[in-house]
């Protein structure tokens, strides 16, 4: 594949929902990820399990913030700094606080939390706090003493994916203004210069996660499993609740498209790639990455 037209929404579904359907078909390819066994239909996740998976995600993250120097600790420092995020949002509802980055199952998450509000869930325990009920979701609108209260109590919430990944959902939804993929990668690099997307923008710089403690990180392709035990833990179990989420279905889709799509950018496309995704790549766990599988050296 040498060039790829832009795709429209409804045609990209489709072509996705079919390449699913196809390599669904074959054998999957060992990918690596952090659990085992592998996402598939009917597959389980042992609370244990996802207990274990968190620390060892949170111990990388831990690893590569304190390696860079990023680790802040002071409060009042990260209450400045959080204020200063769009991207983290919070549901004084359900005291949850998380970072909201397209293609990574956010939206996916916005819709169970809409349905939890619907349905009147509530946390059972009373909490030692005043809880605010605010329309309100984006924490820097908040004042600096309630995102000091909200930074210390709320259940946070990191989602993760595959940065390659990331940016091939973003061009199948047409963000951008490019034809083809290797264009629309440069205009990617490109925006580095400035302030860049929230679509394509490296997670470190998008949630800042050695500045909040997140309590969870959740990973694309997984999602199901991850958040019903997330959730439980929270003290609300959604259970029937959970939308029908595909983002395991999605992953060999999305495995095959890498391997055409890196087929077509040029060797100094992918050594700024993976420079533009270094900490996120250093910070989590992608071994399935074309990015970290093709290590371009400077």
């Amino acid at each position: 594949m040498r060039f790829l037209p832009r795709l429209g929404l409804l045609a990209a579904l489709a072509i996705t929902a079919f390449l699913s359907w196809r390599l669904l078909q074959t054998p999957a390819h060992s990918q690596g990820d952090d659990l085992a066994p592998k996402a598939k239909k009917g597959f389980t996740l042992p609370l244990d399990t996802f207990l274990h998976v968190q620390q060892i995600r949170k111990r990388r993250l831990r690893t590569f913030c304190s390696r860079t120097g990023k680790v802040t600790t002071l409060l009042s420092s990260q209450v400045k700094r959080a204020s200063l995020l769009p991207s983290l949002r919070v549901n004084t509802k359900l005291d949850l606080l998380y970072c909201q980055v397209p293609s990574t199952g956010v939206e996916e998450w916005q819709q169970l939390l809409q349905k939890l509000e619907e349905a009147n869930v509530t946390l059972p325990v009373p909490v030692p706090y005043r809880r605010l009920h605010a329309k309100e979701t984006q924490l820097s609108k908040f004042k600096q003493t309630e995102i000091k209260a909200m930074l210390g109590s709320y259940t946070k919430v990191l989602f993760i994916r595959d940065p390659f990944h990331r940016l091939i959902a973003t061009f199948l939804r047409g963000m951008g203004s490019s034809p083809s993929f290797s264009s629309f990668i440069q205009e990617v690099l490109d925006s580095e210069m400035h302030s860049g997307s929230m679509a394509w923008k490296p997670l470190v710089s998008l949630c800042q996660p050695c500045l909040i403690q997140y309590d969870y990180v959740v990973m694309f392709g997984f999602l199901r499993q991850e958040l019903d035990h997330l959730l439980q833990r929270a003290g609300l179990p959604a259970g029937s609740l959970l939308p029908e989420l595909t983002d395991s279905q999605v992953q060999q889709t999305y495995r095959w498209l890498s391997e055409q799509l890196f087929s077509e950018l040029s060797a100094q496309q992918k050594k700024q790639l993976s420079h533009f995704y270094r900490g996120d790549l250093a910070a989590f766990l992608f071994p399935s990455s074309f990015l970290s599988e093709h290590p371009i050296t400077a």
